[in-house]
């Protein structure tokens, strides 16, 4: 399985476009607003202190794997840092979107579903 080799930074940058786009899209079919507004509400959603407050629900729910995926990323070397996030928000959402990526490249959309996109959002 390739994805399980490739760099947690990698599954993030991909994990975060996966994620952006399910909220743009679940905001998109449940909202009658404006882009303007659309756009607000999923920036707050994608932030990484969105995603932080999002992963503290979820955490418990990850199986083995996917905390070592997490572990993985949340403790890898980034090329950058956040400008409007603490360290901690911004090393949590790098493991959140480690988790993403990881899913999604091995075709566990159900799971990022079940996980992500069920009562706890």
């Amino acid at each position: 399985m390739r994805a399980r080799q490739m760099n947690p930074v990698v599954l993030a940058f991909v994990g975060d476009a996966v994620y952006t786009l399910i909220v743009r899209e679940r905001l998109a079919l449940s909202s009658g607003e404006k882009t303007g507004q659309l756009n607000k509400k999923a920036a707050e959603l994608v932030s990484a202190h969105g995603q932080s407050d999002l992963l503290e629900k979820i955490l418990p729910l990850l199986t083995e794997e996917e905390q070592e995926i997490y572990h993985r990323g949340r403790n890898a070397k980034k090329p950058t840092k956040s400008k409007n996030a603490s360290v901690g928000e911004y090393v949590r959402s790098t493991g959140f979107e480690a988790v993403i990526g990881y899913l999604y490249l091995t075709g566990q959309t159900e799971r990022i579903e079940a996980l992500f996109f069920t009562e706890h959002s």
